[in-house]
């Protein structure tokens, strides 16, 4: 399919006209562009919603103490499963501040906690620093600590772009030599699976919010193995994998790598749910301000969580 049929909804047009003015990712120094991202969101991220607890406090890591922020609706709870949120920007920008509004809307409509990881980024910190601190913080979580004054029962990874890589990474790794506390489900938004140059990489190249020559800068900093399962995790089996939910955006760079990693577990026999967002871009679930359809599509990702964390 060529960029000239592709869907392109209404209000996702107006939103491309004034992301395609801003400076890109690549023309910027990484702290420059951490501060735009985060002006970004404040515009285009719907508002907070209220909670019970937001804490900011942090778990041990690897290499020092990693920064974590904790959301719940509630005061208290009975024992739960707790949602694991990796934030995005290709493992170069963002930050617990980019991604507070969407943790709160997971909380609020999950009725479930939720526990936010600020990974170390490159290019201070390139591959494998953002996955060994996201491992570290899923095991931490897993052990019910009192700081959280939780009784974790499972977990459930969530991320975007990158954070769907390391939302994936970590669960992988909690498969294979598990916590505490089981893997009850992974969610995988629009995620960065591979290192694939073609098919909707070339497509959507530039114009469509994310754009190659930025995925080309974040790897540049990254600096990723090229086929290392925790740097492109499609390398990886899904052989014994929990149940996942992978979301892809039709106007998106990384389709077709969310594409192959929904396949690649529905091969593997997982139970698995794939959703495609015909005519959006990348990163919708942190433009529901902007993109009444945005906020739409992200409460359809939102109740699929819901049906799969009651099957497991």
């Amino acid at each position: 399919m060529s960029t000239t049929t592709s869907i392109i909804r209404e209000d996702v047009q107006g939103f491309l006209a004034l992301v395609n003015g801003l400076p890109a990712p690549e023309s910027l120094v990484a702290d420059e562009q951490r501060a735009g991202y985060l002006v970004l969101k404040s515009m285009t991220e719907a508002d907070p919603r209220p909670m019970a607890v937001i804490k900011d406090l942090t778990c041990p890591g690897p290499a020092g103490p990693i920064p974590l922020r904790f959301y719940d609706v509630r005061d208290s709870r009975d024992p739960s499963p707790v949602i694991l949120f990796f934030h995005g920007g290709g493992f170069v920008i963002g930050d617990l501040d980019t991604h507070n509004a969407l943790c709160t809307e997971l909380s609020a409509e999950l009725d479930l906690p939720v526990l936010a990881v600020h990974y170390r980024l490159a290019p201070e910190h390139p591959f494998p620093a953002a996955p060994d601190d996201c491992e570290a913080a899923a095991r931490w979580l897993a052990s019910s600590p009192a700081a959280l004054g939780r009784t974790v029962t499972g977990l459930a990874t969530i991320g975007g772009s990158a954070g769907g890589n390391l939302a994936t990474v970590t669960a992988r790794a909690l498969c294979d030599k598990p916590a505490d506390a089981p893997m009850l489900l992974q969610v995988l938004l629009y995620p960065a699976t591979d290192e694939s140059q073609d098919g909707s990489m070339m497509r959507f190249a530039e114009g469509h919010l994310l754009t190659k020559a930025a995925m080309d800068w974040f790897y540049a900093l990254y600096q990723p193995t090229s086929g290392d399962p925790r740097a492109f995790p499609l390398h990886a089996s899904a052989e014994g994998m929990c149940p996942s939910i992978v979301a892809t955006a039709g106007l998106d760079p990384l389709q077709d790598q969310g594409r192959r990693m929904a396949a690649k577990l529905v091969e593997a026999g997982i139970d698995t749910t794939y959703l495609h967002v015909a005519g959006m871009t990348h990163d919708f679930t942190t433009t529901r301000k902007a993109l009444p359809s945005a906020a739409a599509a992200t409460a359809k990702i939102i109740a699929a969580m819901k049906l799969m964390l009651t099957r497991v």
